[in-house]
């Protein structure tokens, strides 16, 4: 007999938490892999002569195309095969490609070493989502996502400390080759530890049915998640939110060094101490309010990071326009804090409104939306209109581009908004939550 039909659910203990902690930690160096090319962007650029744009497009859009592209197959795959054993060579993948991208000459070689990144770490997170709605239930989803969702600000915070200080002190080209050793030692670790659950065994039974549908046909999910309005407005919402934070954490790091003459040695204290600790709090936080207010409201879901991104507006546009680098980030506490608070949300609303086996698929979905967005959006965005403003303002273009992202805040928050109303009218949604309150 099921733990659905007995009405029971498969305990929630120490080996569960020590998974996603695991997970985290593997997302770190996806996150850190992924970042570290924005962090050097500047000794990088004047290396091989690259401009504001070829940047935005190396740490934005060409990642992003083959990491979203490649992500939907390969979740797919993780829905049917083991998915302990696919995260492990996808981190083997792209750490050896971060190792290449140290051995780049010139952009076309950087590009096509980001590309191998960008497909190594397509096949890291959407098995992740299922792997961790399998060990925790609907209702403690969020804060077990939030867990794993630290890997974005750690990673950020990793490859700003440890990067930038390897730099400092033997060049760029040492850091990528740094951080990839420990990417493929990492990836035997997983396989040895982490147990490959019974999908669903976490979920409420379909109604008259006594297991969970094994598969799915790939055509099958996608149609599924784009006839869904909530899933592709939280995707919608969710890549909103990410196009202004990615431009923020690619970009930032170079306006601190060419606009405030922050060195790489404080970018490495500062820099990584701001995303660890306040990517860290807005991250870990989103997940378990939202565990809490949902029972009241399933809308906070999407109405906690609209609130989120009107707190941080104000605070933004003060530290672009705060005279020294230390004002400054001060200043940036806030929106760094706030930008993260959008995501263990919206995987949480993926992974609770479809079935088990569409999780991987469904949470790919919306990675591609969110980076092809974001990812792919707000770096280039950004690098686009500081090349305009560049030969009649210099140096100062990039405080334009980052200016440019102010009404973006705006959209975002209707977005968030708009998700809000259709989360509200979600039956699936609300016959998980109920199933576990």
């Amino acid at each position: 007999m099921s733990n659905q039909e007995t009405g029971t659910t498969p305990r929630v203990g120490a080996y569960s938490y020590g998974v996603v902690i695991l997970l985290m930690v593997v997302y770190t160096f996806n996150f850190l892999d992924r970042q570290l090319l924005s962090i050097l962007s500047e000794p990088i650029r004047e290396e091989l002569n690259l401009s504001y744009t070829q940047m935005g497009m190396l740490t934005g859009l060409s990642f992003a195309l083959f990491y979203t592209t490649f992500g939907i197959p390969l979740a797919w795959l993780a829905d049917r095969t083991h998915r302990v054993r696919l995260i492990a060579v996808a981190l083997t993948t792209w750490s050896l490609f971060s190792m290449a991208c140290g051995m780049a000459t010139n952009f076309v070689t950087l590009a096509l070493a980001r590309i191998g990144v960008g497909i190594g770490e397509a096949g890291g997170s959407p098995p992740s989502y299922s792997l961790i709605s399998d060990y925790f239930p609907p209702d403690k989803r969020g804060g077990a996502l939030a867990i794993y969702a630290l890997g974005v600000p750690f990673g950020t915070a990793l490859g700003s400390a440890a990067g930038a200080q390897i730099a400092a002190l033997y060049g760029w080209r040492a850091a990528f080759l740094a951080v990839g050793i420990p990417g493929v030692l990492l990836a035997i670790a997983l396989v040895l530890i982490v147990r490959e659950p019974k999908r669903g065994r976490m979920d409420v039974m379909a109604e008259g049915k006594t297991e969970h549908e094994a598969s799915v046909p790939l055509t099958t999910a996608i149609a599924s998640f784009f006839q869904n309005p909530t899933l592709v407005m939280t995707a919608v919402a969710a890549g909103l939110t990410a196009f202004v934070g990615y431009a923020i954490l690619n970009t930032v790091p170079a306006y601190l060094i060419s606009n405030r003459n922050m060195t790489l040695s404080e970018i490495a204290i500062w820099w990584s101490a701001l995303n660890a600790l306040g990517g860290g709090i807005g991250t870990f936080a989103s997940g378990w309010i939202v565990d809490r207010l949902a029972k009241l409201n399933r809308a906070a879901y999407a109405l906690v990071p609209a609130a989120a991104f009107v707190v941080s507006l104000p605070f933004y546009i003060g530290f672009l326009m705060a005279p020294t680098w230390q004002l400054g980030m001060i200043f940036l506490i806030i929106p760094v804090i706030m930008g993260t608070v959008y995501l263990a949300p919206a995987i949480t609303v993926v992974q609770n409104a479809v079935q088990p086996a569409q999780r991987g698929t469904s949470g790919a979905i919306l990675l591609f939306l969110l980076n092809l967005i974001g990812l792919g959006g707000g770096p280039l965005y950004v690098g686009l209109v500081a090349d305009h403003f560049k030969p009649e303002h210099g140096v100062q273009a990039l405080q334009y581009g980052l200016m440019a992202l102010v009404p973006f805040y705006i959209i975002t928050v209707f977005a968030h908004m708009m998700s809000a109303r259709l989360i509200t009218k979600d039956s699936n949604l609300a016959a998980q939550l109920a199933a576990k309150a």
